[in-house]
């Protein structure tokens, strides 16, 4: 009787919060992703605070908060401007162009994996790596060095075959081959890293019952490694066309000359040039280009995450 009046009168235990629970469990994990976060919080949504330059009349002197407001008036100059049209033309064609060449990292990692000499595989992964590591500037010195007019390498080589010599640099249609294909070329085998780590997540079982129904290497690659690898491919095209209209100036402003600026100025080197190379800077005006471009990206990233959901499942949320 009298241990069950105590057991009736026993206060309830206070039950823990679910959050104090799971970071007893995992609190290391959540102090290792404080770091990444800390550094994206600093570097990535503090300097938001300063787009606003894009719809003030921006002088250092006054700071961001006591220039003059002008709302889009530096949107509209860049709309009204002759290179608006130049600008994003060469940007959508250099990027489009890239994006048709993206599969090719897909392709090289599905070569190495059934690549059968394990040495040869090695050998190859270790130089279609190396040129990733390879500054942007050498990269482009080479790339006139190569195609020089009077002593290019290419220019040498077609002269022994009876072609004529060209100034390629300076060709205007051949700006986008030139960026793209030595993009390809020092990118290639980095790019196919995340590829390789996929397929090699593929489980063997899958392989074995297709070998025993019978099914080729070109069946195997079709049903069994493309399905396999198809939501890693769906989410770095979603990330590479939400860039769409970013392209990092170096490459570009390196390779670029008097003959060949109608195909290669594009909105970062224009952005680079008014902000910084003009005689009287233009920060608004460079900023709100920036802000434009960025705000089509953002566009392109939740429109191409959308359409992925709905014909195929898959998306980035």
């Amino acid at each position: 009787m009298f241990l069950s009046i105590e057991r009736t009168y026993r206060p309830a235990l206070r039950k823990e919060h679910p959050w104090k629970k799971e970071f007893k469990k995992h609190g290391l994990v959540y102090l290792l992703f404080l770091v990444p976060f800390t550094i994206l919080f600093l570097f990535k949504y503090v300097p938001m605070f300063g787009a606003q330059i894009a719809f003030r009349n921006y002088k250092p002197t006054l700071g961001v908060l006591g220039s003059e407001w002008v709302g889009l008036k530096y949107f509209i100059k860049y709309f009204s401007s002759p290179y608006f049209y130049i600008t994003v033309k060469n940007t959508l064609v250099l990027n489009c162009y890239s994006l048709l060449t993206f599969p090719l990292a897909l392709v090289f990692a599905l070569v190495l994996k059934y690549t059968p000499f394990m040495h040869f595989r090695k050998s190859v992964q270790m130089l279609s790596y190396a040129p990733h590591f390879i500054s942007t500037v050498v990269v482009c010195g080479l790339i006139t060095q190569f195609l020089s007019a009077r002593i290019g390498m290419i220019n040498k080589v077609l002269e022994l075959f009876g072609f004529e010599a060209a100034n390629w640099m300076g060709k205007v249609s051949a700006f986008p081959h030139i960026y793209v294909w030595s993009d390809v070329w020092q990118h290639l085998g980095f790019n196919s890293i995340i590829f390789i780590s996929a397929l090699a997540g593929i489980s063997m079982e899958q392989h074995e019952a297709a070998i025993v129904d019978g099914a080729s290497l070109f069946r195997r690659i079709i049903h069994v490694d493309i399905p396999g690898i198809l939501t890693t491919f769906i989410i770095l095209l979603i990330l590479r066309v939400g860039s769409l209209m970013n392209i990092g100036y170096e490459k570009v402003l390196l390779l670029q000359n008097d003959l060949n600026r109608a195909a290669s100025e594009i909105i970062s080197t224009y952005t680079y040039k008014v902000a910084l190379q003009s005689t009287l800077p233009q920060y608004s005006y460079a900023s709100a280009i920036g802000l434009f471009a960025s705000v089509i990206n953002l566009i392109l990233l939740f429109s191409v995450n959308r359409i992925t959901r709905t014909l195929s499942g898959r998306s980035l949320w």
